[in-house]
C-alpha cells in the first residue's frame, strides 16, 4: 500500500493546494485559457474555483491531470546552483 501512495502524484495533495500552485504559475488568465470554465475566467478567486470543482468532476478531474503536468515539468528542471 505505501508503495501505490509514493507511485501516486495526487497522494497528500489537497484540491486546494493544486489550485494554488497552479494558480500562482500559470496565473488566473491562463487557467481559463488552459481550462475553460467561468471560475477562472470571470471574478476567479481560490473559494468559488474550490466549490465548483468539488461539485463537477469532469472539472476537476482536468486540473488534477494539469497539476500531474506541472509537478512533472518542475521535477525534471535542474536545480540551479546557488553560486551561479
Amino acid at each position: 500500500m505505501a508503495d501505490r501512495q509514493q507511485k501516486d502524484p495526487l497522494h497528500g495533495v489537497t484540491l486546494e493546494m493544486m489550485l494554488t500552485q497552479l494558480v500562482e504559475h500559470h496565473g488566473w488568465e491562463k487557467m481559463g485559457q488552459i481550462i475553460d470554465i467561468r471560475c477562472f475566467n470571470n471574478d476567479p478567486s481560490i473559494k468559488s474555483s474550490l466549490q465548483f470543482l468539488r461539485k463537477t468532476p469532469w472539472a476537476r478531474t482536468k486540473v488534477e491531470e494539469l497539476y500531474v503536468k506541472y509537478r512533472r515539468n518542475v521535477l525534471k528542471k535542474p536545480k540551479r546552483n546557488s553560486e551561479d
